[in-house]
């Protein structure tokens, strides 16, 4: 048990502890996160590998403080290490795709060419090496009783995370804040893209029993043919209905109230920040005009938990790096209140 009888909560974080400069170890906390440094298939703009290091420094900014779990933070937020291996594998293969996605967009034969052969076989098998990497680390700590919180790393970084899920509860759900649906099989032939996470997920976890999509503004016409034919496993609330009915008349919490419905007991978080208006979030790998206000989707948070529904884990993905900490300064507020849901719904 961490000794807190000289920690000042009210004091600037000490850059000497860890994540929100609090004081604890990993055997202290309840909580951990996993730092996933990773982002080889983003097909526009990169850096989110870069996220976790950001927002641990723009963390020590954040007021120790949350009026709906006051003492959450005493139980114990833990942020393991990046894993440097990791993030080195990461660029060097992130350098391969993107002279892969260059050459597919040109439509060139990628069957003529064996460079392309064997970056795009080197591609896919990094990406089971990652996913792979991020089942045992989450499956380690929930052994170990501890409440896991993935951060990214782009989408593709949660899909290992999910499958411990599925070892862990019979079934459960995912609460999936996103501007895109993630529903693309292969996508530009990688099988583990940023694009396909959720599709893969559908299809090789039996106990993900449904996915809530929320803000979804930019899909293909495939992923919305999926939707409608798996109408029993995915609902998609659209960015632009969700706007419509609030234009009509309806209020927000009607609307979250209609989210939450269609939620089953156990649920998991999946915060891609490009969900959020691009304003908070400039530099996600591929961001979309509209989105929510940061409150609006704290808002929608707080009615999961006060609908009684018990928050199983979450991540928090593609948030981008630029040249200012301001990505970083909303994922770290953003994680501060996913770290506080998370255990005001396990205490």
């Amino acid at each position: 048990m961490a000794d807190l009888s000289n920690f000042d909560v009210n004091s600037a974080g000490n850059p000497n502890n860890n994540i929100f400069g609090l004081p604890f170890s990993e055997d202290d906390a309840r909580l951990v996160i996993l730092p996933v440094p990773w982002e080889v298939t983003v097909s526009y703009g990169a850096g989110t590998s870069r996220a976790p290091d950001q927002v641990f420094k723009a963390a020590l900014q954040v007021d120790i403080f949350n009026p709906d779990v006051p003492d959450g933070w005493k139980s114990g937020f833990y942020m393991r290490p990046v894993d440097r291996k990791v993030m080195l594998k990461s660029d060097y293969l992130r350098k391969e795709a993107e002279l892969f996605i260059d050459f597919v967009s040109r439509g060139e034969d990628i069957q003529a060419n064996k460079f392309m052969c064997k970056s795009l076989r080197e591609i896919n098998e990094g990406s089971v090496f990652l996913n792979d990497w991020v089942y045992e680390q989450t499956s380690d700590l929930l052994k170990a009783g501890k409440l896991v919180g993935l951060l990214g790393g782009d989408h593709s970084t949660a899909l290992g995370y999910w499958r411990v899920q599925a070892e862990h509860h019979d079934d459960f759900g995912i609460l999936q804040i996103d501007a895109h649906c993630d529903l693309r099989p292969a996508y530009e032939f990688f099988k583990y893209s940023h694009a396909s996470v959720v599709y893969n997920a559908l299809a090789e976890i039996p106990q993900l029993k449904k996915v809530v999509q929320v803000g979804i503004r930019d899909y293909s016409k495939g992923e919305w043919e999926y939707v409608q034919q798996h109408a029993d496993r995915v609902t998609c609330y659209l960015d632009r209905d969700i706007k419509d009915r609030m234009y009509e008349g309806a209020n927000w919490r009607s609307i979250c109230d209609d989210i939450v419905a269609q939620l089953p007991q156990k649920v998991h978080i999946s915060f891609d920040i490009d969900g959020l208006d691009p304003k908070l979030c400039p530099h996600t790998g591929t961001p979309v005009h509209g989105g929510f206000q940061a409150d609006q989707v704290n808002f929608l948070f707080r009615r999961v938990l006060q609908s009684g529904r018990s928050i199983i884990g979450f991540d928090l993905v593609e948030i981008g790096v630029g040249d200012t900490n301001w990505d970083a300064n909303v994922g770290a507020c953003e994680l501060w209140n996913l770290c506080n849901l998370m255990i005001g719904s396990n205490q």
